[in-house]
């Protein structure tokens, strides 16, 4: 009856120490890598509806430009290709706004991950995250 007994000392310690370490490690990049894949996701959400906007958007303010100074090509030609110029200049100034909305709005690169490593590093020396 040989049953192994768990081994103690300070390389055993060391050892088992050791192993936590790597595994916290690991589970911290793992999250890291998570988060780094969610906005990898969200940025090419945003570029491939943007892009998709973008191609429409400029179909329909070309044709209704177009329609405008052609319905009023023989009365007011200059006055309706400014007003049409105006109008593509405010919806240029509104989307702007909205690019930089959104982009303020989006959420911190690795939050989550600096918030575990914090409450790690204050884990370790003892205090309360």
């Amino acid at each position: 009856m040989n049953a192994e007994a768990p081994e103690s000392g300070l390389f055993a310690s060391l050892g088992r120490m050791s192993a936590t370490l790597l595994a916290l490690a690991r589970t911290r990049l793992e999250l890291a890598s998570t988060e780094l894949e969610e906005q990898l996701e969200y940025a090419s959400q945003v570029l491939l509806w943007s892009i998709g906007a973008i191609f429409f958007a400029s179909l329909t303010v070309l044709l209704f430009a177009l329609t405008i100074v052609i319905a009023f090509w023989d009365s007011h030609r200059l006055l309706a290709a400014g007003i049409v110029t105006g109008s593509f200049a405010l919806v240029a100034v509104l989307a702007f706004a909205a690019v930089r909305r959104l982009l303020a709005q989006r959420p911190r690169f690795f939050a989550a991950t600096t918030e575990e490593l914090r409450r790690d590093a204050a884990s370790l020396r003892g205090e309360r995250p």
